[in-house]
């Protein structure tokens, strides 16, 4: 276990970073809120409330002037149509009053003001433009100009001198009102700015912060990671920084020391390999020599020994043929003797070079019919089938990459096995059938011969083993080892089929063609589609089917057949032709 000096980590370094970096702008942005609706509370105050007093004072001032001007024209000519503008005017300032008090609320200078032009306003109209009025309907134009002194000038020129006062309040409050805009305008800016100062100086810590404690301490490890890459395993990677890193670090040490362990493992397995090796080598080297005396002794065996045994055999035979009634029984008896030990010494030597050249002498893989081969078998085994009454049969055979003279020897030891080992007083039957498993063809040679037990289902491929004595069945006891050294060196294998009701099935495998095995894929997948489709609705439904009910396709059907025995793998149900070009020889 890595111990790792106490600290911060670094996702509490960057979260406080960011904590503060976040207080800060959440308060600079309150700040600023709260800033832009006191600016804009002034911003309403001067367009909403400044500015239209400003007009509407002016306004006033026009509704006081026109009953001042109507009040006077009408003394000089006491028309009533001449007292309409003073009737608006008057109208026009109660409005105007009624708007500015609306929007004076907020302003007590204003409102002191306005009340002094009101008071006043109303104070001229009843010491002034009433008695006018009045005594100009009553006495004539004479009379009311007579009220029209300088006293009561002086008093309107009071009310306009008020209005200028009211006028100067409404424009310094205005004023006030857009200097404090302005300064607020002003703040906003400068707290925009700090908020900039504030994301900058948190994004060049946080940039400092990254070289400091991330990429440096990267950088470092994968330095020291490199050297142990480029070869030197012994090296101690050390980490630093945060202490994540050094916890990585500490792992990846913890890597590189089970990676020189295994290395070391592996140098060892491959001194240890080596020297296998090298015994394997002088063990190639000793089979070399081995195949080599073994050659020498095919080649004594084939022409130094057989020489002498042929002599031994033919003047055996001549003393035999010679003497043969002439001496007493005994010597017969004795001739005899060594006519058939010379006979089957022959025979074995013959079968041991046999055995010897399969895979040594050879020449190559060409496409091997074995519909012709099994013809050629038949024909190599007619005199013993026609001395047991035999019959014959083979399905359609497939075509397959092999040496034929070999495969020929293959078949016609499993044929004439099958008519040796038969039963008494029972017609021996033999059947050869292929089949298409996977990639490769399964081929069985089915008989109703004696059979053979389970137990000893892998010793009859042993060469010179044999379950029966040589009197009962004659042979050297290598066939069936012939027969499985042929068949390995074709790439397959070759068993005993214990599952059978009757007589024997040896059955063995050899590589199919590939475009054997891609023609019965695509069979298979049209099979699958035919069965899939409703047969009341194809046509086609009604077709051939083989001896196991299984449709007949345009692939052979050799390689469409089920697993395990069937009905064509057996003698007794061997169809009389082959469903597509089967062959049968029967010899009676």
């Amino acid at each position: 276990m890595n111990s790792y000096r106490p600290g911060w980590t670094l996702r509490r370094r960057v979260s406080l970073l960011l904590t503060v970096v976040v207080v800060l702008l959440l308060g600079l942005a309150a700040a600023e809120a709260a800033l832009a609706a006191k600016t804009r509370q002034n911003m309403d105050a001067v367009l909403v409330k400044t500015g239209p007093l400003r007009v509407q004072g002016q306004e006033l001032l026009n509704a006081l002037l026109d009953q001042e001007t109507a009040v006077r024209g009408y003394a000089v000519s006491a028309d009533r149509a001449d007292l309409a503008p003073y009737d608006s005017g008057l109208q026009q300032e109660r409005d105007t009053v009624s708007k500015m008090k609306a929007l004076i609320g907020d302003y007590p200078d204003i409102q002191r003001a306005l009340a002094v032009v009101e008071q006043q306003a109303a104070d001229w109209r009843s010491a002034v433009a009433q008695p006018v009025i009045t005594t100009t309907e009553r006495d004539g134009t004479a009379a009311g100009q007579a009220l029209i002194t300088d006293q009561a000038r002086q008093q309107f020129e009071q009310i306009r001198a008020s209005t200028g006062v009211l006028q100067a309040e409404i424009l310094d409050e205005r004023q006030r009102t857009a200097a404090k805009v302005y300064q607020s305008s002003n703040i906003l800016v400068v707290l925009l700015i700090v908020a900039a100062v504030v994301v900058a100086v948190a994004g060049s810590v946080l940039l400092l912060s990254v070289d400091r404690m991330v990429i440096k301490p990267l950088t470092g490890l994968a330095e020291q990671v490199r050297e142990v890459a480029e070869g030197d395993y012994q090296h101690r990677i050390a980490g630093s920084g945060p202490p994540e890193f050094q916890q990585l670090a500490g792992d990846v040490d913890a890597m590189r020391q089970k990676i020189a362990r295994e290395l070391a493992e592996v140098r060892e397995a491959r001194e240890s390999i080596e020297w296998v090796n090298s015994q394997l080598q002088k063990q190639a080297e000793e089979l070399t020599r081995s195949n080599r005396d073994l050659e020498q002794f095919a080649y004594v065996a084939s022409h130094d020994l057989q020489e002498p045994l042929r002599k031994v055999a033919s003047f055996c035979q001549l003393l035999q043929r010679r003497y043969a009634g002439q001496l007493d029984e005994r010597a017969d008896q004795y001739i005899a003797f060594a006519v058939d030990g010379a006979q089957r010494m022959q025979r074995l030597i013959n079968d041991l070079l046999a055995f010897s050249r399969i895979g040594r002498l050879t020449t190559g893989f060409t496409e091997v019919d074995l519909d012709k081969v099994m013809g050629d078998v038949a024909g190599q085994t007619e005199a013993a089938r026609q001395y047991a009454d035999a019959e014959l049969t083979w399905d359609e055979m497939p075509v397959i990459r092999g040496e034929e003279p070999l495969l020929t020897n293959l078949l016609a030891n499993l044929v004439s096995n099958s008519i040796k080992f038969r039963r008494p007083d029972v017609t021996p039957k033999v059947h050869v059938s292929a089949r298409l498993v996977d990639d490769e063809w399964e081929i069985t040679c089915q008989d109703n011969g004696i059979g053979i037990e389970p137990e000893f289902a892998d010793k009859i491929f042993v060469i010179f083993q044999r379950l029966h004595a040589k009197d009962a069945y004659p042979g050297t006891g290598i066939g069936l080892a012939i027969v499985k050294k042929i068949v390995e060196y074709h790439g397959g294998r070759v068993w005993v089929d214990t599952d059978t009701d009757e007589g024997t099935a040896i059955r063995f495998t050899l590589p199919a063609l590939p475009e054997d095995v891609e023609a019965a894929r695509a069979a298979a997948e049209a099979e699958a589609v035919t069965d899939e489709e409703p047969a009341g609705d194809d046509p086609t439904a009604l077709v051939d089917t083989d001896a196991d009910g299984e449709p007949e396709t345009s692939a052979p059907t050799v390689g469409r057949q089920p697993d395990g025995p069937t009905g064509a793998d057996t003698p007794e149900a061997a169809p009389e032709h082959g469903t597509t070009g089967g062959m049968k020889e029967t010899v009676r």
